[in-house]
């Protein structure tokens, strides 16, 4: 996955400042040396991740932190601005009538970023049409014509023409009647002057609401300036990065974006054309951080059809570490669609949280897989076990595993597993930062990931 070694490095920061006893001059030093390495690892412009850097130390040795927020919670804070300065605004294409021309070099992803956009457009119930401007590439015309056949959309294209104006001037009169007209246009290895030249008549011609920079994830410094040049030549609006489920470092597409001065509308998930999603600056920096997407948490729960109450009812017993294993079950029936457990672990913020930070997509996909299992042997025991589980000794375990019909220690693993559950929400229990947050928001029912790093 891009990015997982600048996230778990982040994440070893953060744990790093909360386990401080003071935060101090030579602390906050190390600190930011720590992010200035993190972000150079990851392909940050080096210019970029130095400002960055400098701006961090300078606030966090000249500002105070608010009263009553935590020297370690404070840096925490910066640390989280600065990022998310360079990651730049959250913004969205509009749902209106519009032609989106897609410019960038060969490979990056520009004709399935297409297909990708005209299902988007789609499920909010409107028109698109593709136009294969793409002359260079010869497999272009027939593999967008295939993407519309795919996402049963309309499509312009003249498969033998070079002329890339004239087929987008063609297109648009055929295409009048449609709502979302999408352009793809030619790339090259290289960016040179005629490819420059191209997109700039291209654009003349088309007259676009919007110029989307298509750039993959995994292009490292070389991001910034092609991106800069590109906007030069044809004042690009907004960016798609794809590729985002690769092995690249992706600092170098993200810090693309701080050069160009634009926001990134969506990111690739993967090569199928329902994976992109739209980018959320605020949301993607949580997660990298650790710090959690709680905004998330009343989503899952309309997901699962649990009503609010119920869910928020259920996390307070979680929080609380004081939940037996008859709330366990009750919690575990709540959330028990597939998909769903996992979503909870990544809502929540398991930097903070010492084992659970460890739990990967293996670890939880093994969890979902263990829920039927575990309910079965929760199936068969007594209500008094259920509510106080320190009275299941050995005749109990036997008992048990002979009524569910498994084994001895699939009920210790239970057991095992619930306490370790226990202890790890118990270790929130004393972070007053995170229960007054959590408290907050629950009641106000506003999970806005602005307060994560209040």
């Amino acid at each position: 996955m891009v990015l997982e070694n600048f996230a778990s490095s982040l994440r070893d920061t953060i744990r790093k400042i909360s386990g401080s006893s003071i935060i101090d001059r030579e602390t906050i030093k190390e600190v930011v040396k720590d992010i200035q390495r993190i972000l150079l690892k990851a392909d940050v412009n080096v210019k970029l991740a130095l400002k960055l850097s400098k701006d961090l130390e300078a606030r966090a040795t000249g500002e105070k932190p608010p009263a009553g927020m935590a020297p370690q919670d404070f840096i925490v804070k910066l640390i989280y601005e600065e990022l998310l300065s360079l990651l730049g605004k959250g913004s969205t294409l509009t749902l209106k009538p519009q032609t989106i021309m897609l410019v960038g070099l060969y490979g990056q992803g520009k004709t399935t970023s297409a297909g990708k956009l005209a299902k988007f457009f789609m499920r909010k119930g409107m028109s698109v049409g593709l136009i294969a401007a793409d002359v260079h590439r010869p497999a272009a015309y027939d593999q967008l014509y295939q993407i519309s056949k795919a996402v049963n959309c309309a499509f312009y294209g003249e498969k033998n023409s070079k002329d890339p104006v004239k087929i987008c001037r063609s297109g648009l009169k055929e295409l009048k009647d449609i709502q979302v007209k999408i352009v793809d246009t030619s790339g090259r290895d290289s960016l040179d002057e005629e490819l420059l030249k191209e997109i700039s008549h291209v654009r003349d011609a088309v007259n676009p609401d919007e110029v989307l920079y298509v750039l993959d994830a995994g292009v490292g410094q070389q991001a910034g300036p092609q991106a800069s040049r590109i906007n030069e030549n044809v004042r690009i609006t907004g960016v798609i990065i794809t590729k985002m489920d690769g092995t690249g470092k992706g600092g170098g597409a993200l810090s693309a974006v701080s050069e160009a001065k634009v926001p990134i509308y969506f990111i690739g998930t993967g090569e199928h054309l329902d994976d992109m999603e739209i980018f959320d600056p605020k949301k993607f920096l949580s997660r990298l951080l650790g710090l959690g997407d709680l905004e998330s948490l009343l989503e899952i729960a309309r997901e699962a059809e649990i009503k609010e109450e119920d869910a928020e009812e259920s996390m307070a017993k979680l929080m609380s570490g004081k939940f037996n294993l008859m709330d366990m079950y009750e919690v575990w029936e709540k959330f028990s669609r597939p998909g769903i457990m996992r979503k909870i672990f990544d809502s929540l913020p398991v930097a903070r949280m010492g084992g659970m930070a460890k739990m990967d997509g293996n670890v939880v996909e093994t969890a979902e897989q263990k829920l039927k299992l575990y309910s079965t042997i929760l199936d068969s025991m007594t209500r008094q076990e259920m509510t106080d589980p320190d009275i299941i000794n050995t005749k109990r375990i036997e008992r048990i595993a002979r009524g569910s019909g498994t084994t001895e220690e699939q009920v210790r693993s239970l057991l095992k597993e619930y306490r370790a559950m226990k202890k790890n929400f118990k270790n929130l229990q004393g972070d007053r930062n995170f229960k007054k947050m959590l408290r907050s928001q629950l009641r106000s029912g506003d999970f806005s990931l602005e307060n994560i790093a209040k």
